[in-house]
């Protein structure tokens, strides 16, 4: 294999797996600020039971989440040092405030909310809680907005070779990212709707048949993860056309290739599923189930306009961005070879059903729990465990193809051209690649790969274990009551006593 085709292998898996982790933490993080701000208004202990149990599973996973992510950014100097020269100038600043909010208020506070149980006053503790989960939630922004700027560059200048930023409002109110930072945000919780409602579904199921006291834990979980899965189902939906309707604008490669549209037609038909081979750019063998003209309103907010196709794209393309690689040993087996402009198809045709496909599941099985768990009912079907269980897969599925796509669909290109920005502001991806041996590369590509997957298996095993454990697992040991000499009993189990995080 080149050091190319290394190279976006490792960047993939590395990436990829650390994004397992970045939606469940945000989603979490806000759902469990919103379980403490209920104990605190109301004083109900199952607030509090719910806080302490989903906030455990959330430390465990936000640590497994720091860790893998500090590799993406050591990555670009690692692999991709053309690219990190590139694009320095304008990723160095929401670069520089992901740090910041990340590291250091989002670091800040959850180390308070952590220790700081038992030790601070309960509304400044549940202060600590919101700063630290809408400092995740800004954290995504800015990181949104550094890679939005690279499927659409904006606020910049070009300066010898290079893009200089003159606009960093520019950079963060891209309509891109605008249309991104809702849609990430909505499959974050998806993402975390969908892991309440496993684990809750299970528990309940599991203490059908006993007097468990801790059986409204476990019913109010599945209840707000089911609505707040519908509810991000409907966001994604309503923001997923609006990012649709920019990619035919801005990347209109990437949304030809969603659906096999190979040849441009007027008014466009939406594939709704392919028989065939998909893989070439002609569709001569594909043979696909349409609903007619769906696909120029999605693009245009009307049913009777033009989409292009794959092939005619291909021409814009070349005649714009040139027909061969410049004859440069750096790009290996491509230099001097003719551009292929046309992403994976296979990939981007199914990734993009495996998005829509996975995230309508999800929302589905977060319906049927809703109705299941109607009036105080608890589910005893045998499927039911099975079925909220291997749910909380789904999202997770639903997020990764959602990224691959849109990753993979914006190739040949790393920094893809702004159909109506600076000129040159554009990179290929075979240009951005460092000067490294194969050698080099499988090293790292095998180390890194090794280390996560260990990573994986610990992060399992502690999911699993404070799962199974359920709230006892969490909760501190009640203090015994002792009696005084006059009669009175001494200790008991406060609501204060009870606020010693055993972290």
């Amino acid at each position: 294999m080149e050091v190319l085709d290394l190279a976006r292998w490792q960047f993939g898996i590395t990436t990829v797996y650390h994004f397992l982790m970045v939606p469940l933490t945000i989603g979490l993080s806000v759902l469990v600020a919103g379980m403490q701000t209920a104990w605190v208004r109301t004083g109900e202990r199952r607030y509090l039971k719910m806080t302490k149990f989903w906030g455990k599973l959330l430390l465990v996973n936000f640590a497994m989440g720091v860790v893998t992510g500090i590799v993406q950014e050591f990555q670009f100097g690692m692999n991709w040092s053309a690219y990190s020269r590139f694009v320095g100038d304008v990723f160095g600043a929401p670069l520089a405030m992901e740090g910041l909010v990340a590291f250091f208020v989002e670091s800040t506070f959850l180390g308070l909310w952590i220790f700081g149980w038992d030790k601070l006053p309960k509304k400044v503790h549940l202060a600590c809680a919101w700063a630290y989960s809408l400092a995740t939630v800004a954290s995504a922004y800015f990181i949104l907005a550094a890679n939005s700027w690279m499927q659409h560059p904006v606020g910049v200048e070009f300066v010898d070779g290079k893009p200089t930023m003159n606009s960093i409002w520019a950079v963060l109110t891209n309509n891109t990212a605008l249309a991104a930072i809702p849609h990430t945000i909505a499959g974050a919780f998806s993402v975390a709707a969908a892991f309440l409602v496993g684990i809750a579904g299970w528990q309940l199921w599991r203490k059908r048949s006993e007097d468990d006291e801790h059986r409204a834990v476990w019913r109010s979980s599945v209840r707000l993860g089911g609505w707040v899965g519908v509810v991000a189902f409907a966001v994604l939906a309503i923001t997923g056309d609006v990012q649709g309707k920019l990619m035919f604008e801005q990347q209109p490669m990437k949304m030809a290739s969603a659906e096999a549209l190979c040849h441009t037609e007027k008014p466009a038909s939406f594939s709704i599923i392919a028989i065939g081979d998909v893989r070439g750019a002609n569709c001569e063998d594909v043979k696909t189930f349409t609903v007619p003209a769906l696909l120029s309103f999605l693009a245009h907010n009307d049913f009777s306009t033009e989409v292009k196709g794959v092939e005619n794209l291909v021409t814009e393309y070349q005649a714009k961005y040139g027909t061969n690689y410049p004859d440069d040993p750096q790009l290996g087996s491509l230099a001097g070879k003719p551009i292929d402009y046309v992403p994976n198809l296979p990939v981007t045709y199914w990734g993009f059903r495996a998005m829509i496909g996975f995230g309508a599941i999800s929302a589905g099985i977060g319906l049927l729990a809703l109705w299941l768990t109607r009036r105080g009912r608890i589910p005893g079907q045998r499927w039911f465990p099975r079925l909220v269980l291997g749910g909380i897969a789904t999202p997770f599925i639903g997020n990764s193809a959602g990224w691959i796509f849109t990753e993979m669909g914006r190739q040949p290109f790393v920094v893809v051209p702004n159909p109506t920005g600076v000129d040159g502001v554009w990179m290929f991806t075979a240009n951005a690649v460092s000067k490294l041996s194969t050698g080099e590369v499988w090293t790292s590509l095998i180390a890194l790969t090794t280390v996560y997957a260990v990573l994986g298996v610990v992060e399992v095993y502690l999911i699993r274990k404070y799962v199974r454990g359920g709230v006892d697992a969490v909760m501190p040991p009640k203090k015994t009551t002792s009696t005084s000499k006059n009669g009175d009993p001494e200790g008991g189990d406060s609501d204060d006593e009870a606020l010693a995080f055993a972290y």
